[in-house]
């Protein structure tokens, strides 16, 4: 079975590669904003869209006399960005079929550098090494993690993204996997929450760092500093790139404890060979709709708990299973079956009165969640 997986790795630049990454995200960039304009030109004009193809032979005409600085870069930066160009017109125009109308169709935008640096795809000759990578017109890069990437895996593409000064490279592999017979343990229930960022059924708990709630003060203290920079001035360059650091690193802690516990609940479920791992089908955009919990909500990440749990599951070949949103898995007593109708958010602890049971809440519900599954 071949399984498509994702590496994304920070790169280890000197100041001639940066530079040189600097140029190609901004042939990548100028490219889209170019391609857009005359998309939008060709179609009042004519009434149709030029092709990603059309583009490209266009602009590599007016490379020679009005573009000779395109020659320093990769000819795939800017041929990569007119294809994205098209799947974005693409998604555009499928979700207006489907009904959505307005700016919640998503139709392109042009770029600004002022937002963003933004990011490149090269393809073509890439070749992977322990502690490097190899890319057209780039040369050889050096990386921050060693023996990370697979060295002996055919690579077709690859992104470079820059974050908050950082730059990073990401590269898809299809890897193959061995077929997995199923387990025959006992399936394990995960309880998502607020106060604790999973909860299972076999006792095994994993914390919220809570980055978003732990670093609000100098969140807020930083927005006031680049709010009252002269618009257009050095300082207010120099307070963004200061606030989008601190961003950053939110970001990566955030995704770090989720990389963590998911791995971790994946591991114990393949060590035990678990039947099943029992998910429930949270509404989180509906909670955050709650002013009073919104940001902490946010701060979690459910959906990237999702998404991580489902991709590592399948790889190790565990089964997941989504219970629905409308099962009252915190209601319900593990023990007996009672249901508490009259239980709050605010109740940490279950209190089953038929049968006397006393366990936490975030357990109860992960219990629940397993016998279901």
């Amino acid at each position: 079975m071949q399984v498509r997986r994702g590496y994304k790795v920070e790169l280890d630049l000197n100041n001639a590669q940066r530079t040189l990454c600097l140029k190609h995200a901004g042939c990548s960039r100028f490219s889209w904003n170019w391609g857009l304009a005359r998309k939008q030109e060709v179609y009042q004009q004519t009434g149709k869209m030029p092709t990603a193809i059309d583009l490209h032979k266009e602009l590599n005409a007016l490379k020679k006399t009005d573009y000779p600085w395109m020659y320093e870069c990769s000819k795939c930066a800017p041929q990569e960005a007119l294809r994205d160009l098209d799947v974005a017109y693409k998604q555009a125009y499928r979700r207006l079929k489907e009904g959505k109308r307005g700016r919640s169709v998503g139709w392109p935008r042009f770029k600004s550098r002022k937002k963003a640096i933004g990011s490149f795809r090269l393809t073509g000759s890439i070749h992977l090494f322990s502690d490097s990578i190899q890319l057209p017109r780039l040369g050889r890069l050096r990386l921050k993690e060693h023996d990370y990437l697979p060295v002996d895996a055919k690579v077709a593409q690859a992104t470079v993204s820059e974050q908050a000064g950082r730059w990073y490279v990401s590269v898809q592999l299809e890897q193959a996997c061995g077929e997995i017979a199923q387990g025959d343990g006992p399936a394990v229930g995960i309880d998502l929450g607020i106060s604790a960022l999973a909860t299972c059924s076999d006792g095994t708990s994993y914390a919220n760092p809570k980055a978003l709630r732990s670093s609000l003060k100098r969140l807020r203290r930083r927005s006031r500093q680049h709010a009252r920079k002269a618009k257009d001035s050095k300082n207010r360059a120099k307070a963004r790139k200061r606030l989008a650091k601190l961003h950053a690193r939110i970001a990566r802690i955030r995704n770090e404890a989720l990389h963590q516990a998911t791995t971790a609940i994946v591991t114990k479920a393949t060590s035990q060979r678990a039947r099943a791992l029992v998910l429930e089908d949270l509404n989180v955009s509906g909670m955050l709709q709650n002013k009073h919990l919104s940001r902490a909500v946010a701060d979690v990440g459910l959906y990237e708990f999702r998404r991580q749990i489902v991709y590592k599951a399948e790889t190790a070949g565990i089964p997941l299973k989504i219970v629905s949103r409308w099962y009252p898995s915190s209601k319900r007593c593990s023990c007996c079956g009672w249901i508490n109708e009259d239980l709050r958010l605010a109740d940490r602890t279950f209190v089953c009165k038929p049968c006397g049971a006393v366990l936490p809440r975030d357990y109860n519900a992960a219990c629940n969640l397993a016998a279901s599954g």
